[in-house]
């Protein structure tokens, strides 16, 4: 039974299409995207970088004074 119900389920999701750019409104804005502004993320990642003393160490372990 639950097999059953899980299958109908399923199925009705299958055929779902996606909202058209139209139907979206202010979420097709490229402002709205997830990346948000480029000079936005550069001025962030000058100034982790300004704060941790070192440049791209971004993943890795330690901070910006060379120690581990």
């Amino acid at each position: 039974m639950l097999g059953l119900l899980s299958v109908v389920a399923l199925a009705g999701c299958g055929s779902l299409a996606g909202p058209e750019p139209w139907e979206k409104g202010n979420l097709a804005k490229p402002e709205m995207q997830m990346g948000g502004d480029g000079l936005e993320q550069r001025f962030n990642q000058h100034t982790y970088n300004s704060k941790e003393a070192a440049s791209g160490g971004t993943g890795v372990g330690g901070g910006g004074c060379g120690c581990n």
